[in-house]
């Protein structure tokens, strides 16, 4: 199984894409998808949708994990992140693709084991469950890898337990 995990942002989206087989993970692909500041935010918004096109044309993900949002008090970083969102969100039902959200608790319990785990440890976690030399940068990219490990292992679990309790699913 391929799960493209999505850390979504209008300046910079991070991307991770991970194979599942036989109980193993292995990076395929990560990176970021960029936009620039002296674009207006429909351009932005624009280049961010044709950039996720392309990334899940080329690497026809079975699956894909995004962080379902929560924000407290910034409002503006949250209209920004929902939008962003939003365009990957139609990007993957236009290509049939089926979304799941998961919580920052749960990916951090996915991925460290503690719903409370800071930055530090997650990042720690990703690269010695993937095998990396050293963390992913930027933190984006770490933070889509973990999406799509979380993923990994719920979907483990979701064969356990098909009500899909403790997760969002997205239909397409």
């Amino acid at each position: 199984m391929l799960v493209l995990g999505l850390d979504p942002g209008t300046a910079i989206t991070g991307y991770g894409l991970i194979r599942y087989e036989n109980g193993r993970l292995e990076v395929v692909a990560s990176g970021t998808l960029e936009t620039s500041k002296r674009e207006a935010e429909v351009a932005r918004l624009n280049s961010l949708f044709n950039a996720a096109e392309a990334l899940l044309a080329e690497h026809r993900p079975d699956a894909i994990a995004v962080e379902h949002l929560f924000f407290g008090r910034n409002v503006n970083t949250m209209l920004n992140v929902s939008r962003a969102s939003g365009v990957l969100l139609l990007a993957a039902a236009r290509a049939s693709i089926p979304v799941t959200e998961y919580t920052p608790m749960q990916v951090k319990m996915a991925v460290v084991g503690y719903g409370v785990a800071e930055k530090q440890q997650v990042q720690f976690m990703v690269t010695r469950i993937l095998g990396l030399d050293a963390p992913p940068k930027p933190d984006d990219v770490a933070d889509a890898l973990a999406l799509a490990i979380c993923h990994a292992h719920s979907s483990k679990l979701g064969a356990l337990d098909p009500s899909g309790i403790g997760h969002r699913k997205r239909g397409t």
